[in-house]
C-alpha cells in the first residue's frame, strides 16, 4: 500500500504563508531543494487544492526557462512525471499534463487510491491536507521549518486534530532550515 505524505515548508510559528499570502521567505536554497528533490522522486501522485495547484503549475514549464540551475530542472522533471489531482469547485480546466480535477475530496476514494497505487502519494496545501489529516489518511509528515516567525497567516496544520507521531528523521541545513520527518502512530 502506498503512503500518503504531507510535506510543507512552514515558519517556526507554524504558517505556510503570512497574513498577506506571501511565502517568499520559504523559498528553498540549493541544498534544501536538492534534498526535497530526492524526497519527491518516489512520489507518483500529487493531491492539491486549487491554490496549491496554481502555485505548483509553474513546474510544468520551469525546466524550459533559460539558465535554470540543474536542481530546478530536476524538480520540474520530477513534478511533470507524476499524476496530479486538483480538488476544486471553481477551476474549470487545468494547464498541466497528467492532471485531473475532482470537485470534492472523498476520503474513501483516497483510501482506495492508497491501496492500489504503486508509488507514494503527496498531499499539498494546508487546507486539503487538513481534510486528509482529519480523515486519518496521512501516514507521514515531512515538515521543513524555516528560521522565520511571520506572526500570522495560513496555518500549516489544523488546530482541531490530536495525533501521536513517531520521529523518523531530522536534518539541519546550512541556511537554518530544519527538516523533521514523522510517521503517524496507531
Amino acid at each position: 500500500m502506498a503512503k500518503l505524505i504531507y510535506s510543507a515548508i512552514t515558519s517556526l510559528d507554524g504558517y505556510v504563508a503570512d497574513e498577506d499570502g506571501n511565502f517568499d521567505w520559504a523559498e528553498p536554497d540549493e541544498e534544501v531543494h536538492t534534498f526535497v528533490n530526492d524526497l519527491e522522486r518516489p512520489v507518483g501522485t500529487y493531491l492539491y487544492g486549487r491554490r496549491m495547484y496554481q502555485t505548483m503549475v509553474y513546474w510544468e514549464t520551469a525546466g524550459t526557462v533559460t539558465d535554470q540551475p540543474p536542481f530546478v530542472r530536476d524538480f520540474a522533471e520530477i513534478w511533470q512525471a507524476a499524476d496530479k489531482t486538483v480538488y476544486t469547485k471553481t477551476l474549470e480546466r487545468v494547464s498541466s499534463a497528467r492532471t485531473r480535477i475532482e470537485r470534492d475530496f472523498d476520503p474513501e476514494a483516497v483510501r482506495q487510491l492508497k491501496a492500489r497505487a504503486e508509488s507514494d502519494i503527496s498531499v499539498g496545501g494546508p487546507d486539503l491536507a487538513a481534510q486528509a489529516i482529519r480523515a486519518g489518511l496521512v501516514d507521514e509528515w515531512r515538515l521543513f521549518v524555516a528560521p522565520v516567525v511571520v506572526g500570522g497567516g495560513n496555518h500549516s496544520l489544523p488546530n482541531d486534530v490530536r495525533l501521536k507521531l513517531e520521529l523518523l528523521e531530522e536534518r539541519r541545513f546550512g541556511n537554518g532550515v530544519v527538516h523533521i520527518h514523522y510517521r503517524t502512530r496507531s
